[in-house]
């Protein structure tokens, strides 16, 4: 039973503390679109987004009206593209076709510009990498993904290797607009198929044809409940668990409602603390709520192991479609706290990589200068995937070398996408063991049979 304490609570959630549904994510099987003629596919992948997602906008619109519930986003993933274009390919075709129809339907972008690779890679999957910064570059909406590694495969250094050089070409085309694309690129440990989240949601192998993910945050919420709290770090704990059980409510609610009206099938919650600019939207400052003087200071991975565990424990509770990546976010340019502390040299690079082997996500939205090599870059990409396919979980770099940018510059990217502090990268040369090439094995307690 809820009462009306409860509905008290939640509607001062919205309307002081920055509760919102991030994001309502429908997920497109586009396997239907498979056809050796790059024409065809390119209008059958366009027709059938247009159909399919016709009504999102409008119906997140009243959702949000009807609810006085916030929905800051509506955007559409589709089955990975290395697979849809392997016929045809022509997968600059189907990119624009994507971007197209994002633009027809008004959703706020759209994923799934995806390579799963974890393994190997056939030689159209390798062509279809090599097709990614042109393809980021030459679009508005369009997001792309590549998975590199799992727990189960290991690690495909040669595919860690091509995204390195990705990402340094997408830097260089879009060098006038701040190296923007890289922001739309990013790469996987272990990816999940029902990520709502931009820049990595697709829909998945065995997700259905038409799905509703719902991604909720409350960064300012769990702040707002925290200061209340007088108690140790186990008071700390259940407190978060109580917030995050009533934002996953609203997030079921949502995501039940949209799918109904849409005629598609509910898929999961994404309970992610993804926070904004915004202030008060800030993850940093919930850790800082918990006695940390400084996000990044000693102390920093253990409050944040805390906070990603307790959201999640509160989620599950909640719903039984609790999934995505679900617990705690640290983009650097998206979180002003994040921000603060890494201009102020309190974040450097290697305590982000020490702070993402406990939260949902791992290096996000950070800006290095712009004459960081390819190598490197891949380097921090192996660092990174190498504590997901360790650890079992989902680890994803997003990084942007910013053409003529040096460390301590502010880069501005507008939007939810914030502005970054350009961050020192370490000057030893891994190039050596990155052209090594290769895979890297699983590791032994992967082989589960």
């Amino acid at each position: 039973m809820i009462s009306k304490f409860d509905i008290l609570d939640t509607v001062n959630m919205i309307r002081s503390q920055h509760l919102d549904v991030r994001c309502i994510t429908m997920g497109l099987s586009l396997f239907d679109c498979i056809d050796p003629d790059p024409v065809r596919c390119a209008a059958k992948v366009y027709d059938k987004i247009v159909l399919s997602a016709k009504d999102l906008v409008k119906v997140g619109n009243e959702i949000a009206e009807i609810y006085g519930i916030p929905v800051v986003n509506k955007r559409v993933s589709v089955t990975p593209i290395s697979l849809i274009g392997q016929a045809s390919g022509d997968y600059i075709r189907i990119a624009e076709a994507l971007d197209k129809a994002a633009a027809e339907t008004g959703v706020d972008f759209i994923g799934g510009y995806t390579a799963l690779v974890q393994k190997g890679m056939s030689d159209s999957e390798r062509d279809f990498l090599l097709t990614i910064p042109e393809a980021l570059a030459s679009t508005k909406k369009l997001c792309s993904s590549v998975n590199v590694a799992s727990t189960r495969a290991g690690v495909n250094m040669d595919a860690v290797y091509m995204m390195g050089q990705a990402v340094k070409r997408a830097a260089y085309l879009t060098r006038d607009e701040g190296s923007i694309a890289c922001a739309k690129l990013v790469v996987f440990a272990n990816a999940v198929d029902d990520n709502p989240f931009m820049a990595g949601a697709f829909n998945g192998m065995g997700e259905g044809d038409k799905v509703i993910n719902v991604g909720v945050s409350g960064p300012g919420v769990i702040k707002a409940a925290l200061e209340e709290v007088d108690g140790d770090l186990t008071a700390v704990a259940e407190c978060i668990k109580r917030t995050a059980f009533k934002v996953t409510r609203v997030g079921q609610l949502v995501a039940k409602e949209a799918a109904e009206r849409l005629n598609a099938n509910f898929g999961i919650v994404d309970l992610s603390l993804a926070p904004t600019p915004a202030i008060g939207d800030s993850v940093a400052w919930i850790l800082e709520e918990m006695g940390l003087e400084r996000v990044g200071c000693h102390g920093t991975t253990a409050a944040l192991a805390l906070l990603n565990d307790a959201v999640k424990k509160g989620g599950v509770m909640a719903s039984s479609h609790v999934g995505g990546l679900s617990g705690a976010f640290i983009p650097v340019s998206e979180d002003i706290g994040m921000i603060n502390s890494a201009a102020a040299g309190g974040i450097t690079l290697d305590k982000l990589e020490a702070m993402t082997a406990v939260c949902s996500v791992g290096i996000d939205m950070v800006a290095v200068p712009g004459d960081t090599s390819a190598e490197t870059i891949s380097a921090i990409m192996a660092d990174e995937i190498a504590i997901g396919v360790v650890n079992n979980k989902t680890t994803a770099v997003r990084v942007i070398p910013v053409e003529g940018a040096k460390a301590g510059d502010m880069v501005e990217f507008g939007g939810l996408l914030g502005r970054a502090p350009v961050m020192k990268v370490n000057a030893g040369s891994a190039a050596r063991f990155i052209g090594r090439g290769g895979r890297v094995p699983a590791p032994i307690h992967s082989n589960k049979n």
